[in-house]
């Protein structure tokens, strides 16, 4: 299932010319660093990503429908800082300090804590 919401995030950001710098799938988040067109507001790109991956997701693992019923998948909530705030080597190193495996395309995936 982490693989497959990596996947729909990357097809996302393409669709939009978003350009994923960094990323990493865990269990409970999932952080991103992403080059993005400058008309796109931070919280247009979180809800375009969150919506459509959740719709997905939840089409193609009905457990999850029961799970989180009411269509929602992701939090309400996230983080965004841009660039101008936090230097893009700070956030990089970040992400990339997390401890999992990483994938030869630099958006990594945790190793799910539950069955």
């Amino acid at each position: 299932m982490a693989e497959r919401a990596r996947d729909l995030i990357r097809q996302r950001c393409a669709a939009r010319e978003i350009t994923i710098v960094r990323g990493a799938v865990s269990p409970d988040h999932i952080h991103l660093l992403v080059a993005a067109p400058p008309q796109l507001a931070p919280a247009k790109l979180v809800q375009y990503l969150k919506g459509r991956s959740s719709r997905r997701l939840q089409e193609e693992f009905p457990h999850l429908r029961k799970r989180y019923w009411g269509q929602h998948l992701w939090a309400r909530g996230y983080f965004c800082a841009t660039v101008g705030a936090v230097d893009e080597k700070t956030i990089q190193a970040y992400i990339e300090n997390q401890k999992w495996d990483e994938d030869a395309e630099s958006f990594k995936i945790t190793a799910p804590t539950e069955p």
